[in-house]
């Protein structure tokens, strides 16, 4: 899947892939990688510019960490992060429900009534 499509969506899916806990960004692309089975495989150009926008919007913090002899930013979610997750998570449903009944009437209708 091309970044292009992920427009709108990425901050969202890459807390997700921060809430079980602190993760390197090289482990957020794989854990992403896996989730989705190699649909999602970010670049780092995509992805440290928005993890840094992350971090700057106060949703993650980023701390230095050496290991394996080598230093890298670790990031981990913030209250602040999890509470907008969970936001985007309630609209991201809302969002895919609305989609499904458009595209398939079939499908039935939503349980709840769209603004």
């Amino acid at each position: 899947m091309r970044a292009e499509a992920l427009k709108g969506h990425l901050d969202a899916l890459l807390l997700a892939a921060l809430e079980p806990g602190p993760a390197h960004g090289f482990a957020v692309m794989a854990e992403l990688r896996r989730r989705t089975e190699g649909a999602i495989d970010l670049e780092g150009g995509t992805l440290y510019p928005a993890l840094r926008r992350l971090e700057e919007a106060g949703l993650i913090v980023g701390t230095w960490t050496n290991g394996s002899g080598r230093r890298r930013r670790e990031y981990q979610l913030t209250e602040k992060g999890r509470r907008d997750l969970a936001a985007q998570r309630g609209r991201w449903r809302e969002f895919v429900t609305t989609l499904t009944v458009a595209m398939d009437p079939a499908a039935g209708k939503p349980s709840w009534t769209p603004a």
